[in-house]
């Protein structure tokens, strides 16, 4: 839990004692726990990823503080009864307050295996406000030792079981955190602030994240760093591709948190290293000249930097309507004749009204295309434009070529290693340039059936060449102008035209069918599956592996983020993976 609170040492007399379970009991017959919210950002996709949800009793109780509160109801008996009210509370605040992105929950280990624990309630908490499971993510935050992790595992399983995934807090502090990790394999882990704090400033810590980063790549866990309060360690972070954050550098927990980034205003602070992967970044604040300005004023101007290649002409609501190139302009006087013949003429004659004008906000992968798409003479500098089309400057393809370049290397370093395909971040980044380009698209998730039954039974070798297989099929039926990502895991995201999308997406449901009895033995293909024992011990039969695809088409102009997207296929991957068999399952939603 990112907000602790540093208490001062308590009374341990039997009085004390009694007036804070007389306090307990008040505050769970009243419900009169209060919801707070702390927004986790993404870096990628410049978006909110979801919320931290955080308890605190009554203002005036001296059970207002987290740890208190908490530290009562485990030496009364009642931490069961407070962590589901907890709950309830936060998942009712957070559909009224209609927040974006995940949920989540904090729940102690501990409560999962008391005996009073009743399993459901939280699925019937979400039920009762209309929110999807694909959404919560139950984090894991007690820092004390787990004795029965083969319980433990079947607490965890279960909530997955009903669509959750599953987070743990503070990894590198507490009893035993890395096998937690291990043990519990965890869609998330959460950083302690430890290992964050100053980390601009210390090799160690980042080499010790760097590390915790190539190895969640490669169970196909992400990581959140916390605790994150000044710029400096949010730049390093961003550099070190770790692009999930939580900290008081963002915001604070509130009881009705900010919903956006901004680049500036009261709502969060933008991510510093996201506008570096836009056509801001490349934008170069050189003076433009007025539409009527006489020739030889731009001549002198000219002549006075001989390194200005290109200015801007700019009409009087200071948007651009052309351009002169030094090389181009300058030729036109190499003859004394020239200068008599253009010396009355004002810059509107000879400027070049052929240019590219792009928004500062259009994703470097955008810009790329847009300028190898223009015309030849075109491809020099381009004009850099706000969104009400007004003049910021202007950007040079040579810079352009440079930072697409290290977004390759830095695509490369954060690539799945088994496949070799994007991950996380570029996927976002790819759904981020589709949406700015305009045009509709079609994003599916896609989702293997039964593979971790399959993975026990055939072992983890055999497992990666199903995936390796999956990834292979998917990259041939997405086509070139299609794209496939590895989120983690069984798990892959495509981006494709929204006219071919779901014909490609039959295919491949067509040609899974056909591959994957290859991966079973002779035995197994006769008898449709095999013999196999659930996480509580008993006997089952499993099927084939199936495929699910999750399908959303995309149209323009609705002021949609990559996080909005991934949100709604949070929710249909749910969907599409309770239909049996092969399964497409298309949103109909507008």
């Amino acid at each position: 839990m990112p907000d602790a609170i540093r208490e001062p040492a308590r009374q341990t007399g039997g009085a004390m004692i009694d007036h804070e379970a007389r306090e307990l009991d008040r505050i769970l017959g009243e419900g009169r726990i209060t919801p707070l919210f702390q927004p986790i950002v993404d870096a990628g996709c410049q978006g909110i990823f979801g919320y931290e949800a955080l308890a605190r009793g009554p203002s005036d109780s001296p059970l207002h503080s987290p740890l208190t509160l908490f530290d009562t109801a485990k030496h009364t008996g009642r931490l069961v009864e407070l962590d589901l009210l907890c709950r309830r509370l936060a998942i009712e605040a957070f559909a009224r307050l209609d927040l974006p992105g995940r949920l989540f929950l904090n729940v102690m280990p501990t409560s999962l295996l008391e005996h009073d624990f009743q399993e459901g309630l939280t699925r019937a908490f979400l039920d009762g406000v209309g929110l999807s499971p694909e959404r919560v993510v139950i984090e894991l935050t007690e820092h004390l030792p787990i004795h029965d992790y083969a319980l433990m595992r079947q607490a965890v399983d279960h909530y997955r079981r009903m669509g959750f995934q599953v987070a743990l807090d503070d990894l590198g502090a507490g009893y035993s955190s890395l096998r937690h990790w291990a043990e519990l394999r965890p869609d998330f882990v959460k950083v302690d602030r430890h290992f964050v704090q100053d980390i601009d400033r210390d090799p160690g810590k980042c080499q010790f994240l760097n590390s915790l980063l190539e190895v969640s790549r490669s169970l196909g866990c992400r990581v959140i760093a916390e605790g994150i309060e000044t710029d400096g360690e949010q730049r390093c972070l961003w550099g070190m591709n770790c692009t999930l954050m939580q900290g008081y550098h963002f915001a604070r927990p509130a009881l009705d948190p900010p919903r956006r980034l901004e680049p500036s205003g009261s709502a969060l602070p933008s991510i510093s290293g996201t506008f570096g992967t836009s056509a801001a970044m490349l934008c170069r604040h050189l003076g433009p000249v007025a539409q009527g300005t006489p020739v030889p004023e731009v001549v002198e101007r000219f002549r006075r930097d001989p390194e200005l290649r290109c200015l801007a002409v700019l009409d009087d609501d200071r948007r651009p309507v052309g351009l002169v190139r030094q090389h181009e302009f300058l030729g036109l006087f190499t003859n004394p004749f020239s200068h008599a013949l253009h010396a009355r003429r004002d810059i509107d004659t000879l400027m070049d009204r052929r240019m590219l004008v792009v928004e500062e906000s259009m994703p470097l992968e955008a810009l790329s295309r847009r300028v190898t798409g223009s015309p030849k003479g075109r491809r020099d500098d381009f004009v850099i434009v706000d969104g009400a089309g007004r003049y910021r400057g202007l950007g040079q393809v040579i810079d352009l070529l440079r930072e697409i370049t290290a977004l390759q290397v830095r695509s490369a370093r954060q690539a799945n290693p088994l496949t070799g395909l994007p991950g996380n971040e570029v996927i976002n980044d790819t759904l981020a340039a589709r949406l700015a380009e305009g045009a509709p698209f079609a994003a599916v998730y896609a989702d293997l059936d039964h593979f971790k039954a399959y993975n026990d039974a055939y072992g983890y070798a055999q497992g990666d060449q199903v995936i390796l297989a999956l990834a292979r099929m998917l990259e041939e039926e997405a086509g070139d102008d299609g794209f496939v990502g590895h989120v983690g895991g069984d798990d892959f995201m495509l981006v494709l035209p929204d006219e071919a999308g779901r014909a490609r997406c039959e295919a491949i449901l067509s040609r899974f069918e056909r591959f994957i009895p290859s991966f079973y033995s002779r035995e197994h293909r006769r008898a449709g599956g095999f013999p196999a024992r659930n996480r509580q011990g008993e006997a089952v039969f499993v099927p084939p592996m199936t495929l699910s695809l999750a399908y959303h088409a995309v149209s323009p102009g609705t002021g949609r983020t990559a996080m909005d997207i991934a949100n709604v296929l949070a929710e249909l991957k749910g969907q599409a993976k309770r239909r049996p068999g092969n399964s497409l399952f298309i949103d109909r939603r507008q």
